[in-house]
């Protein structure tokens, strides 16, 4: 039955170029922005797991470069801590100097006690950005110096656990006495510095070995958050990122329908006028 009122052909093909005409607009914009989740409206459930995938990349971003003040950090000390355990070594060899009664003690005791004078500044002058790991405090009120390591969120929560790194103090500031060694005058005090000065070097070679541990582990914390931010940035890219070699296939067949589309309603428009020639 034709009729001049409803025009079912025209209303189907309408609907039809409507739908294309959406799923065109949509690959227009995935194409423009890149996304194929660009909003919640596109994907309400992906774009939040992305959004929190992209708080925690940042997040982690932060970390990375907060390790890596903080391996500076307990590099500074590290590096005094090793200069200061060659003075002493130097200090030890002075004397052994002296250990004979033929040394010329008064040099001895002032190239010791000038040495003596350096390590102390060294004690006082290692820090960076205040941070001194090698006096009793590091940080005002503080024995250890402590730095975010990681933040470790539990699948469905939405709240994320600290996971903190902690250097403590080596304290050359009260563990290095330097008082031991006492005036060497003659050939036993020489003898007697020379032990001091053993258990001297022990300690500040053991400050420094723990500091070089301290600090391998933030560098090591450091380059895996760096690759956990990457893998998290992966992660995101897949769930909202568009493919663009489909998006280009997609636009060019959707532009073919909708040019046959439009084709097909100017069809389904002519219908009615066919009626007329009923009256001819």
């Amino acid at each position: 039955m034709s009729s001049i009122l409803t025009n079912n052909s025209a209303m189907v093909a309408l609907q039809t170029l409507k739908s294309i005409n959406s799923q065109l607009g949509k690959t227009q914009s995935d194409i423009a922005t890149g996304k194929t989740v660009a909003n919640a409206k596109d994907n309400a459930a992906v774009w939040a797991i992305s959004k929190v995938m992209e708080t925690d990349q940042s997040a982690f971003k932060t970390i990375q470069s907060n390790l890596n003040v903080a391996d500076a950090v307990v590099g500074t000390a590290r590096a005094g801590a090793e200069q200061i355990t060659d003075l002493l070594k130097e200090m030890k060899n002075l004397a052994i100097g002296g250990a004979n009664d033929a040394a010329d003690f008064a040099k001895i005791d002032t190239d010791m006690a000038k040495k003596i004078e350096q390590i102390t500044a060294i004690i006082e002058g290692t820090q960076l950005n205040g941070v001194n790991l090698l006096k009793t405090e590091p940080t005002a009120g503080n024995t250890a110096f402590t730095v975010l390591g990681s933040l470790d969120r539990t699948n469905g929560a939405a709240t994320t656990g600290a996971s903190n790194i902690e250097v403590d103090s080596v304290d050359f500031e009260a563990g290095l006495d330097l008082t031991s060694i006492g005036t060497i005058s003659d050939r036993a005090s020489a003898e007697a510095a020379i032990t001091a000065l053993e258990d001297l070097i022990d300690i500040a070679v053991q400050g420094a070995a723990d500091l070089g541990s301290a600090g391998k582990r933030i560098s090591d914390q450091s380059s895996f958050v760096g690759k956990l931010s990457d893998s998290l940035k992966t992660g995101i890219g897949s769930l909202v990122d568009a493919d663009m070699e489909e998006a280009s296939a997609r636009l060019q067949a959707l532009q073919t329908q909708q040019q046959l589309g439009i084709q097909a309603l100017s069809i389904a428009n002519q219908g009615p006028s066919a009626v007329m020639s009923l009256f001819r």
